[in-house]
């Protein structure tokens, strides 16, 4: 059976590692970091592992769903309605109902009836436009008017996506509508993500692949037929490469080398993340997701992770996560972690005056950073897209600038996956048939 090398130890590739070993593939999943899982590693905390960034799962995600079953863990999956807050202004309400939107003060109560009737129809607004060529301001300037868009809307967009927030595809928000449609039930493992990750490496090891951490790839070089994957103390001949590493860091690896002309590079801007996660003594507002706009925050956004988690998992402490997506290369990536923990612990005492915290109920604060969290699509991204696989050649791609307009997810990640290893069968089993005539 042919050598796969898959290239990354995301989701994207640990599900792409795991459907290619069930395949009968012989497989390497190499992983640059001392951890698979990308986004969803983890750390230690007072004898108890707590993942470093939030992670949930929605009823629509059936990808994911299908591997957390494929490796064992579907016994683990919980479900649990959630709540959703809105701090505005300083101000906090709760954004769940009809009846809680008729209330939400920072918009009249004309736009409140507006937005509410724009909301449930968008999906059948959306129905044969040119989304991907039309931008999200335009549009939703034209559906929401432009208070919303200003006060709210806008707000929002710049808070995940920066600058470029206005010029993103309508495309891209009108499908993000449809895994969010539910978003009062989500799920979780009660194993954590260190529960999940552990169970798909061990899938992944007993289905006849190997794992091998700490080992960045430096260089794809053609060999014949075959690709010759270059690590820092060795060298492991493929006969197919499923690269999930971001698109900047997979340029790197072939720059200079026959496959750089068959990559076509969007040349996307990503995202990063500044996450803080609290180590609270009570809880905090009772909402899972606060988004937090004008509120004097460097932060935009307010995760009570224990009003979905049981706080029993985590030495009993109420886990908040708050976070800042911006570049790996602003002034705010860079700082000093212990800096910006200070510095956020007093906006998010600042942020709840009415619940009375004090630094006393703050048992702890750890600050993480992923670099690259979300691409930042351009206008006509559909035409420009990186194919699943480079042109002529045996290297396949299944990153998170591949899932548009999908949302970027872990769930995309792994249908993306999925997709990549049935296209790698076709041409392996093409190739085997013309070979055989």
């Amino acid at each position: 059976m042919k050598n796969v090398v898959v290239i990354g130890g995301g989701i994207a590739g640990i599900a792409a590692a795991h459907k290619l070993a069930k395949e009968g593939y012989k497989v390497t999943l190499l992983e640059a970091g001392s951890q698979l899982g990308g986004l969803g590693t983890y750390f230690k905390h007072n004898e108890q592992w707590v993942d470093k960034f939030y992670h949930c799962q929605m009823p629509s995600d059936n990808p994911l769903l299908k591997l957390i079953n494929d490796i064992g863990l579907t016994d683990q999956l919980y479900w649990k309605p959630t709540r959703m807050g809105f701090i505005v202004d300083s101000k906090g309400f709760s954004f769940n109902t009809p009846m809680d939107l008729l209330k939400f003060k920072p918009i009249s109560f004309f736009e409140r009836l507006r937005f509410g009737i724009v909301s449930v129809s968008i999906r059948y607004l959306g129905k044969g436009k040119d989304l991907d060529n039309l931008p999200i301001e335009t549009w939703f300037k034209k559906l929401y008017g432009a208070n919303i868009w200003n006060k709210i809307l806008k707000q929002l967009f710049l808070s995940k996506f920066g600058d470029h927030s206005g010029n993103l595809p309508s495309l891209y928000i009108w499908q993000r509508l449809g895994r969010e449609k539910n978003v009062a039930t989500r799920g979780y493992l009660k194993c954590g993500l260190k529960g999940f990750i552990d169970a798909a490496a061990n899938g992944i090891i007993k289905l006849g692949a190997n794992i091998k951490l700490n080992s960045p790839v430096k260089k794809l070089i053609e060999n014949g037929n075959t690709i010759d994957v270059v690590l820092e103390n060795e060298t492991i001949n493929a006969d197919y490469i499923v690269s999930t590493i971001p698109l900047p860091q997979f340029a790197e690896i072939v720059k200079g080398t026959k496959f750089e002309n068959s990559f076509r590079d969007p040349k996307l801007t990503y995202q990063g993340v500044v996450n803080a996660l609290f180590f609270l003594n009570r809880p905090l507002d009772n909402y899972y997701w606060t988004p937090v706009v004008n509120s004097n925050t460097e932060f935009d956004g307010v995760v009570e992770m224990t009003e979905l988690v049981d706080k029993a998992q985590y030495g009993n402490k109420n886990m908040v996560y708050v976070m800042k997506y911006c570049h790996r290369d602003s002034d705010l990536f860079k700082e000093d972690e212990n800096t910006i923990a200070e510095r956020w612990k007093k906006q998010l005492l600042n942020l709840y005056p009415d619940l009375n915290f004090t630094e006393a109920d703050i048992d702890d604060i750890k600050i993480f950073k992923a670099p690259f969290v979300e691409p930042i699509y351009p206008l006509g991204y559909s035409k420009i897209k990186p194919d699943m696989r480079l042109n002529g050649t045996n290297i396949f791609l299944a990153t998170s600038a591949q899932v548009y307009p999908n949302i970027t997810s872990w769930n995309a990640s792994t249908g993306l996956a999925n997709e990549v290893v049935e296209k790698l069968k076709q041409l392996n089993e093409q190739r085997s048939f013309q070979n055989s005539l």
